[in-house]
């Protein structure tokens, strides 16, 4: 099993690359995960400009120079385990255009807000365990202590990352309307500074990079708490 993070923005130039680029290094260390980005009006084929460029170098990516841009499609959509908008706008066309994701899909702002109010008891309900039968009639929390007794012991480390982060967003879902809204909704966007100031540039590092740390300590998180569960 693997696990696939899509990020999403207007252009696919500025700010979705560097979410893409601060997730797959924060999380590089799980197996099967992959993280990728696109754009609703994406200018297929081109690279980040240089201030985008600049902001991602100060935030430490080195590998932004190989991005190259990209439409999104249903098909990308529809692939992904977990999709992250830069935007609520975003977040509408992305449903728009594959609805079956609506339940996986928030803006990057969004899902960091809610994955802080998640708890154990919430993952409990999502969690998946690798070797557990699909067609037992026991409980889940039964299916969890046999899990934990060893009953996934053939499972390997990717799927138990995978299955831990299909967790991860499941129990997310659930909570949004439920935890408490961000003061201003537009602190669920983060700024677009193409072919803007360099202060803009700078603003939507500060708004983007905050929510991408906290996304990356959750998710490696709950990977962390379903090995726990499967020792």
């Amino acid at each position: 099993m693997s696990f696939r993070i899509l990020t999403v923005c207007t252009g696919n130039i500025c700010r979705s690359p560097l979410a893409e680029q601060l997730l797959r290094d924060g999380l590089k260390d799980l197996p099967g995960v992959t993280v990728e980005s696109a754009g609703t009006g994406a200018l297929v084929g081109s690279g980040m400009p240089q201030q985008a460029l600049a902001l991602a170098a100060q935030y430490g990516v080195t590998d932004a120079e190989a991005h190259i841009s990209r439409q999104l499609t249903e098909d990308i959509a529809r692939s992904a385990g977990l999709v992250l908008a830069l935007s609520r706008d975003h977040r509408q066309r992305i449903v728009e255009l594959a609805p079956s994701v609506v339940r996986r899909t928030f803006t990057l702002r969004e899902f960091a807000h809610i994955a802080s109010q998640v708890t154990a008891e919430d993952l409990e309900e999502t969690y998946e365990a690798p070797g557990a039968s699909s067609s037992s009639r026991r409980s889940r929390r039964e299916a969890l202590d046999s899990t934990s007794d060893g009953a996934a012991g053939g499972a390997s480390d990717q799927d138990i990352a995978a299955a831990a982060l299909a967790a991860a967003v499941g129990a997310a879902a659930p909570l949004r309307g439920v935890v408490p809204p961000l003061e201003n909704a537009s602190d669920y966007d983060v700024v677009d500074p193409f072919r803007r100031s360099d202060e803009t540039y700078q603003r939507s590092g500060r708004e983007l990079v905050p929510a991408a740390e906290t996304i990356v300590a959750y998710l490696e998180g709950v990977v962390d708490w379903a090995r726990a569960r499967t020792s």
